[in-house]
């Protein structure tokens, strides 16, 4: 455009004559008009560089994004696992909670059983005592009773 309107510009000095004055007016517009055209257009590619600028920040921004998401999803992922690895255990523990309990009213039966038994035994071990005192008694008057009768008998 700035070509044409330099060639322009040329033919109106060329030019001679009350037509040459019209036509240098018209190419002078003409060139002015090639020049607003000129800075338009650079201004319109200043724009569109601007433009794409912006386009290309933010499709940058829009994968800075993509990637946190992704991020986030495997933080997530490995927070279920660990949760789900945590109930496990959690699990395992409940039951050899439960288990341990089971094991101690078993010990706890066991003791009473053994308490059960220790009272019999004690009363069995009260009555052998009894029956022996009692026949320690009897020997004792049986020894006398023998003693009598052996006196009875020598002196007889």
């Amino acid at each position: 455009m700035f070509a044409l309107a330099l060639a322009t510009g040329l033919i109106a000095v060329l030019s001679c004559g009350e037509a040459g004055k019209g036509f240098a007016v018209v190419a002078t517009e003409v060139k002015e008009l090639a020049s607003q055209t000129a800075k338009a257009t650079e201004e319109i590619s200043a724009q569109i560089a601007s433009v794409q600028q912006a386009t290309q920040e933010t499709v940058h921004a829009i994968q800075e994004i993509a990637r946190t998401i992704t991020e986030m999803s495997q933080i997530s992922t490995s927070i279920a696992a660990a949760m789900e690895e945590q109930g496990a255990a959690t699990a395992e523990i409940a039951r050899n909670v439960q288990e341990a309990a089971r094991g101690t009213e078993q010990v706890t039966g066991r003791i009473v059983d053994v308490q059960h038994g220790a009272g019999e035994t004690g009363a069995a071990a009260s009555q052998v005592l009894g029956a022996a005192q009692e026949l320690a008694r009897h020997s004792n008057d049986l020894s006398h009773e023998v003693a009598t009768f052996l006196q009875g008998v020598k002196a007889a």
